[in-house]
């Protein structure tokens, strides 16, 4: 029963952490239960300790000391699978990194920090030891699949002759029928030439070329996205791309068949990432949360190598790497990706791709730059005495300006305006700390909303708490045709007065 399976699995590596945390003999526990000691409980682990920092933070720090103590135990442990035991210590080390920061905890950081690069280490060097195992399984396999080639082919053409001395016998035959003693032999000698002809038959279908077909699609390729390099780096994300337009450009690529696989590297918890979300569960892209273990290294580039050099290794079926990136370091991964047979494609942004691993790339498909973020628009396009705070106005406007480049939402302004709960809305989804930044004027959305759209098309209506266009607002009395307003104040009171009057 799997419930049960995992309930076994979930109170062993409780009993694992308690004997930790107690001070006991470790070693023999992991020698009786070497079964479960497997990648299950490595993810099992990772889960249970998220589950368990989110609901007690208070013992988290205690239970993050108790698992780099048992991390390091499993790391050395010769008995078992070592692949498995490493990979539950790394599930350990990285767990312990959720409440381990650098600044916090700069000790515990550091230990956990080189327990990792060690195995990293030693993860990379039992993949080169099953790189090794298995070219020589290749080889061996290759020579096997030679040598019955040519004994099939020899086989082959030795039915081929026998046929057709049978066809000249059988020619020779006829020609002298006149007993029924010749007439038997023909008979035997049809039968043998039909069961020589079946035979031929049967060799010709298990020569290779009966297998493989070159005009049958396969799931041949695997495409690995640097997100970071997209948004061209973290502290100011430009999310301005598509990547169903990425994904369009490669599956127009003559080497590219079917996508098997498709990967994601970003810090996912970054809430400004949230936008990519829905184009990537629409994609069947993979999200790779990722954690920077350190400043200095690029803990997505890094992961990303990794699982390419595993899928290369251990996914024959894969022949075309995708690396959406134009960072230069993975030119290495490039070249490594040659030695085992791959053809290697990558993809970045037109005047950022490097050189190196351009040059490197069986094929490379330049993409167009984002554009520039609304943030970005230079200050100086608008003289205003308040120059701390220029910068939200410009933003907010031109965000406001570009509801009339959405049909829809140019449609809404017309007919009967936007609330300002969808404004609101819109705003900050726009503009990264709206609400932060808005605030330092200490007023209401309203008021903001109000100096932002002076001299503007745009008009509030305080009436419903609407943005409308300027243009559509109309005064009529009794029914007779309605007048354009020109020249209407931004205050709600002049409106109402002018809409009581009925004066234009």
């Amino acid at each position: 029963m799997p419930n049960e399976a995992a309930n076994r699995e979930q109170s062993f590596l409780i009993d694992l952490l308690r004997a930790t945390y107690q001070n006991q003999e470790i070693y023999p526990i992991l020698q009786h239960n070497l079964s479960k000691l497997n990648d299950n409980l490595a993810l099992m682990l990772r889960k249970w300790v998220s589950d368990r920092f989110a609901q007690e933070p208070a013992i988290a720090i205690n239970l993050a000391k108790v698992l780099i103590k048992l991390s390091t135990i499993i790391q050395g442990f010769e008995q078992g699978n070592p692949a498995s035991n490493l990979e539950i210590a790394i599930a350990g080390y990285e767990s312990v990194l959720q409440v381990c920061t650098r600044e916090a905890f700069p000790k515990e950081w550091d230990i956990v920090q080189q327990a990792l690069v060690t195995a990293y280490q030693q993860r990379q060097q039992i993949f080169s030891k099953t790189v090794g195992e298995l070219r020589e399984h290749t080889v061996q396999t290759q020579s096997q699949i030679n040598t019955l080639t040519e004994q099939l082919q020899q086989e082959s053409e030795q039915a081929k002759l026998q046929v057709n001395e049978l066809k000249t016998i059988i020619t020779q035959l006829k020609q002298q029928v006149s007993s029924s003693e010749s007439t038997q032999e023909i008979t035997s000698l049809i039968a043998e030439l039909k069961e020589l002809k079946q035979r031929q038959i049967r060799v010709e279908q298990f020569t290779p070329t009966a297998y493989v077909s070159p005009h049958i699609e396969q799931f041949n390729t695997a495409i690995f996205y640097d997100i970071e390099n997209l948004t061209m780096g973290r502290s100011n994300p430009n999310l301005n791309f598509s990547l169903k337009q990425i994904q369009t450009h490669l599956e127009n690529t003559s080497l590219v068949n079917k996508i098997a696989i498709q990967c994601a590297y970003a810090d996912w918890s970054d809430s400004r990432l949230r936008l990519l979300k829905n184009e990537i569960q629409e994609l069947g892209i993979e999200a790779i949360q990722i954690f920077d273990y350190s400043h200095k290294r690029n803990a997505a580039d890094m992961q990303l190598a990794i699982d390419v050099m595993e899928l290369a290794q251990n996914r024959p079926t894969l022949q075309v790497f995708v690396i959406v990136s134009g960072d230069g370091a993975f030119a290495a991964l490039a070249k490594k990706l040659h030695e085992y047979g791959k053809t290697v494609i990558g993809c970045a942004y037109e005047g950022q791709i490097n050189r190196v691993l351009k040059s490197v790339c069986d094929r490379f498909i330049p993409i167009p730059a984002p554009h520039a973020k609304i943030e970005e628009i230079p200050i100086n396009k608008v003289n205003n005495e308040n120059s701390l705070s220029d910068d939200i106005l410009v933003v907010t406007k031109q965000a406001l300006q570009e509801l009339k480049q959405n049909l829809e939402q140019l449609n809404q302004l017309k007919q009967g305006g936007i609330p300002i709960s969808q404004i609101h809305k819109i705003l900050r989804d726009k503009i990264p700390d709206f609400d932060q930044k808005r605030e330092t004027y200490g007023e209401k959305l309203t008021i903001f909303l109000n100096k932002v759209i002076e001299e503007t098309d745009i008009f509030l209506s305080i009436e419903n708490n609407k943005l409308i266009l300027r243009e559509i607002l109309t005064i009529g009395s009794n029914g007779s045709s309605n007048k354009i307003l020109k020249g209407v104040t931004n205050s709600s009171s002049n409106f109402k007065e002018i809409v009581a009057s009925g004066k234009s």
